[in-house]
């Protein structure tokens, strides 16, 4: 198959390890791209998205926002930011810490919960036909490959 050189409009590469990369590279953008066409009109992005999912997993408990930036899939650098964005829309709220003043912890509200399940319904949507189109087991051989790149990287 040549779908990456035509997509790229590029004859051939200087290695295997270049075709991988920008394989995956592609793959990871037009992957992204639909994600973010089934969260399209929420207002939030995905990196907010990320961030309701890393506090709904920790309910009714909340993170720290060390906590929070652990558990990004994409690394933020500005999670302060972030949150205060998804406080301004009151899905998220900051407490100061009881047990140190200096930091503050991060909660999804029942708001961001809201939002989340009605996001959740959309992406649930576009996984169901992401396993019909690609099949299960390409599915899990594509889950056994990443597990290699992640464990060397």
């Amino acid at each position: 198959m040549d779908t990456l050189k035509e997509r790229i409009k590029q004859q051939k590469f200087n290695s295997v390890a270049q075709e991988a990369f920008l394989s995956i590279f592609m793959t990871s953008t037009v992957l992204r791209d639909q994600f973010l066409k089934s969260i399209k009109g929420s207002g939030i992005t995905m990196a907010q998205y990320n961030i309701l999912h890393i506090l709904k997993g920790a309910y009714p408990q909340g993170y720290p926002r060390y906590a929070i930036s652990e558990r990004m899939i994409e690394r933020a650098p500005d999670i302060t930011r972030l949150i205060d964005r998804l406080i301004k829309r009151d899905l998220v709220e900051r407490k100061q810490c009881q047990e140190d003043r200096r930091r503050s912890m991060a909660f999804i509200t029942p708001a961001g919960l809201e939002l989340l399940a009605e996001l959740d319904l959309r992406v649930d949507s576009f996984l169901k036909e992401f396993e019909v189109n690609i099949g299960e087991e390409t599915l899990s051989q594509i889950i056994t490959l990443c597990e290699v790149i992640l464990l060397k990287y």
